[in-house]
């Protein structure tokens, strides 16, 4: 029988630990074609690049079966162009990560990793964005791997929903108390800029804010993972808030 087709990409960078990771759990378990970007896009969200070129080159980094491009773009971009250009079929999955930090809560709109996910799910791909929350380059992703390709191989077995993409996020423990499908916690961050002044005496920021946790539900992901639960969110990328229709056929 022919393996699966698995796409993998990320927003940290091709070279990122989390994604060596994550390619190494899809060698397991599918035919792997890695297109992630050459640098960090880390909070690039869901841009995508329309007023310059991209390039998009074979590489390789390290040993395994996979094939890899680096590309010059967003995660977003990475995902249109594998699907456009590269690959010759359709992914029967695509995995993005391993995020090196949290994609929890109001993370999930700033997110480069979720937005790549978010992508496949709107070309009819299903899609699952992985997170670890350790920002450390030398973040240990062992402890995910066997929950990583649990998750994969039942994505792959049962298919999801038309446009519904998971988001799974990892406490930084060594042992999981388990898995826990949550909804998304209701957040948001409290930002400082730090201004200050460049040699030519030209002022910048710089962007700094602590996640701010307003909700508190037991059913949610922040509350998953401060128990040590991995959290799993289904997520849609319909925007519309379709409680709201009826009422505001109201006001016209």
């Amino acid at each position: 029988m022919e393996r699966p087709l698995i796409l993998v990409t990320n927003d940290d960078g091709i070279t990122a630990p989390g994604i060596r990771a994550l390619i190494k759990v899809m060698n397991q378990i599918g035919d792997v074609v890695v297109i992630a970007p050459d640098s960090p896009q880390s909070g690039k969200g869901h841009a995508i690049t329309i007023d310059s070129i991209l390039t998009c080159n074979p590489i390789t980094i390290d040993d395994g079966e996979q094939i890899e491009y680096s590309c010059s773009g967003t995660p977003a971009d990475c995902v249109k162009i594998a699907v456009n250009e590269i690959l010759n079929r359709k992914p029967d999955l695509c995995v993005s990560g391993v995020n090196h930090g949290s994609n929890s809560s109001i993370n999930v709109v700033y997110s480069g990793t979720m937005s790549a996910a978010i992508e496949a799910g709107i070309e009819g791909i299903p899609a699952i964005g992985f997170s670890l929350l350790d920002y450390s380059w030398n973040a240990d992703f062992l402890p995910l791997e066997k929950h990583i390709k649990a998750i994969a191989t039942k994505v792959l077995n049962e298919g999801l929903p038309d446009g519904i993409v998971l988001n799974v996020n990892f406490p930084k423990v060594k042992e999981f108390q388990g898995v826990k499908v949550c909804r998304q916690a209701r957040s948001n961050y409290q930002e400082s800029f730090n201004k200050r002044t460049n040699p030519q005496g030209k002022e910048y920021y710089w962007l700094s804010g602590k996640l701010q946790n307003l909700d508190k539900g037991e059913d949610t992901d922040e509350f998953a993972l401060q128990n040590e639960f991995i959290s799993v969110v289904p997520v849609q990328f319909d925007l519309t808030a379709h409680h709201f229709i009826q009422n505001l056929n109201s006001w016209f």
